[in-house]
């Protein structure tokens, strides 16, 4: 997926691994920005091979943020996951509530959060973590054990196979456009000092005054049951502090999706409808129901409201708009082989 930049000059290809300290500093030497998206993704395969995604994607981050702290980079940006939230059953999902991590991979992702939080205030770094909600466009694989599942299924369908689906077709997810990720990247770069002070000035006091009007429903509930109020126990409220110094360091995650969510047999009609427009016969194709996979949640939906306001992330392709574009780029390039 990076061939076609290879002749680009402004493109420099270095063969490595982020286990390496010394790769991760050659890479960034000289840089201002770095966006960090080297990972060993997927569920299963962190669930059959915890050793190796923790490796990869804890010890490789440690490094490269290691080495962007070394080189005095300008602002670092990396990949979280929506994995994250976990067990949460909140929906829409907000950045500030998240629940107990249900995957190894998970657990790697989240400690990358923590650790961005960590080198941001120790080394007075900016760092800002894109949560992303199940990314999918052109160039995929679409081949492996843990291929996704969008182009996994074009394959299938295009091949005039059955796509499996993992329980009854009721789970959903905020499937999210690649170029919505790219918008975003660029944006949590190269979004102005200026401009995310604002934001984030406005969007906490925001946050500070919803949890202020929590707390007096609170309290006037409680006064009406007559229940005295434990001033001990923060639980409902979670407390907050978040101050701007004048030398400007942060750590923030942001929700990178759409928005709204698809269901999978949602997802399976839009992929066969756009694929039947090129091969007629696909519209015939069922999908077969399989068992339910281990660590995976039953829905996940981004509010996106945080991104909006700091970095203006404003995403442009909804999801049936991103099927119909990646669908069509799959059907060409496999079916030319």
């Amino acid at each position: 997926n990076i061939e076609h930049n290879l002749d680009n000059s402004n493109f420099t290809f270095i063969e490595g691994d982020i286990r390496d300290i010394q790769t991760c500093t050659h890479a960034v030497k000289g840089c201002d920005y770095v966006s960090h998206q080297a990972a060993l993704g997927s569920v299963p395969r962190s669930i059959k091979d915890p050793i190796t995604t923790n490796a990869v994607n804890i010890d490789g981050f440690l490094n490269i943020i290691t080495a962007a702290k070394d080189s005095k980079v300008k602002r670092f940006v990396y990949a979280s996951s929506s994995s994250v939230y976990g067990d949460s059953p909140k929906l829409p999902k907000v950045e500030d509530e998240i629940g107990t991590p249900l995957s190894p991979y998970a657990v790697t992702k989240y400690v990358n959060e923590l650790y961005a939080g960590v080198f941001a205030k120790t080394y007075k770094m900016q760092c800002i973590g894109l949560r992303y909600f199940n990314v999918f466009g052109k160039r995929q694989d679409p081949n492996g054990a843990y291929a996704a599942v969008i182009p996994k299924w074009v394959k299938q369908l295009i091949n005039h196979e059955r796509p499996v689906i993992n329980g009854d077709g009721s789970y959903s997810r905020d499937f999210t456009y690649i170029d919505n990720v790219l918008q975003a990247n660029e944006k949590a770069l190269f979004t102005s000092d200026e401009q995310i002070k604002k934001g984030l000035e406005e969007y906490y006091q925001n946050v500070v005054s919803q949890l202020e009007n929590k707390n007096d429903k609170l309290k006037s509930e409680t006064l009406e049951n007559h229940t005295p109020i434990d001033p001990f126990n923060h639980s409902t409220i979670p407390p907050f502090n978040h101050s701007i110094s004048e030398e400007f360091f942060f750590s923030e995650v942001f929700n990178i999706a759409y928005g709204a969510n698809t269901t999978l047999l949602q997802l399976f009609n839009a992929l066969t409808d756009s694929l039947a427009k090129h091969e007629p016969l696909i519209s015939d194709i069922e999908p077969i129901f399989g068992p339910f996979r281990i660590g995976d949640i039953p829905h996940s939906q981004a509010n996106i409201v945080k991104a909006r306001e700091i970095i203006d992330y404003t995403p442009l392709y909804d999801a049936n708009n991103g099927f119909k574009i990646a669908g069509e780029w799959y059907f060409k390039s496999i079916t030319k082989k």
